[in-house]
């Protein structure tokens, strides 16, 4: 998790070390140095997992966590255990710990060259009138050069990644938008009764994820399925307008929100599969199977879905009662029926997304929650209603979030993504892929 740390009066950088249990870690090194390299101090997080640092002067510098006195299991998730700050006042300074490796993150224990720390030059048989010199200047910008690489291709495939995860949240969410007109404020809580669901059938039951995740859909689809029925369809028939909906919809959010808090508590939990995996190391591109088996599934399902809507009847009748309802109704098709289908199946993407993020970062009762200030954002990037829209702004938004840490704290990163829709609706209000529509 995010460190967090108490408000401090004297200058310098501070902060508390949590795994994504919310449990403190104590026992790590942290070092500060100066812009030149000096060492100022080196502590260790106390058992309660803060650690501070004090500073005279002000000035940038480099915080250092050293990655092998993490426990066992536990690595920096943006894999970036080294942050240059800038310290004018008090700091915090945040290190996001998760259980899995990280894209780019290395264990520490292998240079990508060697001799950068030793002063040895990389090569025995290379002539240079001073090894020292050669080792920590031209090798050592190589090791830099090859380090930023690899974390830009990772974050990049990180970025794709997350994209996919938005992107099964938001063609549902899109899809019920486009038939329905209604904005949900309760599509994310979707999201997290995918997961739990997952994690119920997984560690309660005892099933294998892979069969829990197949169930977690299902239940997800008549999950949809069923507030349509019992709630939405009832009040569109009452005539009930679409602003008193949406405000219902926040009231539904909260109320499964706080029954999973009720049920399930509010630490996060994990599967019992897939928690730590040894990552496949491609040189400049270094992933885990399960993400590369949750994205491919992913990017299977939206492509169906897709072709679904172009070339099936189904599909054909969603397009056209998103289009205009009444002319649809007119020509035969059962607005009702169609509604019921995009919500079932707005339903079983939701649930999808949360059992996949599930497998990446755990399952919380406010996971959806948190994403779904981005898969509004991708909604209304790609053109409100339009599936392919939701798609396209989804990777845009995944790949424009990581990438972003390579130039931005890691605390910024969404900021810098709403910056970017904001001034997108600015010059293309309809969105990348919706259309103008004449008001007057």
């Amino acid at each position: 998790m995010n460190s967090s740390a108490t408000a401090q009066d004297a200058l310098g950088v501070h902060g508390t070390l949590e795994n994504q249990q919310d449990e403190p870690v104590a026992g790590v090194t942290i070092t500060v140095t100066d812009a030149a390299g000096t060492e100022i101090a080196t502590v260790t997080s106390a058992e309660d997992g803060t650690w501070a640092v004090p500073i005279e002067a002000e000035g940038d510098y480099v915080v250092t966590l050293d990655e092998s006195t993490l426990p066992d299991g536990l690595l920096v998730r943006n894999g970036k255990p080294e942050l240059e700050v800038q310290i004018n006042s008090d700091r915090t300074v945040l290190f996001p710990l998760d259980t899995q490796l990280a894209p780019g993150a290395d264990s520490g224990e292998e240079e990508p060259t060697g001799g950068a720390d030793s002063g040895e030059s990389p090569g025995d048989d290379e002539s240079s009138a001073n090894p020292d010199e050669a080792a920590d200047g031209e090798n050592l910008g190589e090791i830099e050069d090859e380090g930023g690489a690899t974390r830009a291709v990772s974050l990049l495939f990180s970025g794709l990644h997350f994209g996919l995860m938005i992107a099964l949240a938001a063609v549902g969410l899109s899809m019920v938008f486009g038939t329905t007109g209604l904005t949900n404020f309760a599509h994310g809580d979707l999201v997290t009764f995918g997961g739990v669901m997952a994690l119920l059938f997984n560690i309660t039951f005892g099933v294998p994820v892979w069969i829990a995740a197949i169930a977690a859909v299902l239940l997800g689809a008549a999950f949809g399925w069923f507030q349509d029925w019992g709630l939405w369809s009832r009040l569109f028939k009452r005539g009930t307008g679409l602003v008193s909906m949406m405000i219902i919809s926040i009231g539904v959010a909260l109320l499964i929100r706080f029954a999973t808090l009720f049920f399930v508590g509010g630490e996060r939990r994990r599967y019992d599969e897939y928690v730590g995996q040894k990552p496949w190391d491609f040189g400049w591109l270094v992933i885990t199977p399960k993400e590369v088996v949750t994205g491919s599934v992913a990017l299977v399902v939206c492509i169906a879905v897709g072709l679904a809507l172009v070339y099936t009847r189904l599909g054909k009748a969603t397009r056209a009662v998103a289009d205009n309802p009444s002319l649809a109704a007119s020509t035969g098709i059962n607005v009702g029926q169609v509604v019921r289908l995009v919500w079932t199946i707005g339903g079983a993407l939701a649930a999808m997304s949360g059992v996949f993020l599930g497998i990446s970062d755990g399952v919380k009762f406010d996971m959806g929650q948190h994403l779904l200030l981005m898969v509004f954002a991708a909604v209304v990037l790609g053109g409100l209603g339009t599936a392919f829209g939701a798609f396209v702004g989804a990777m845009l938004i995944g790949v424009f979030v990581q990438m972003s840490t390579l130039v931005v704290a890691p605390e910024l990163k969404y900021v810098g993504a709403l910056a970017v829709l904001i001034i997108i609706m600015l010059t293309r209000p309809q969105g990348i892929l919706g259309r103008r529509e004449r008001i007057g």
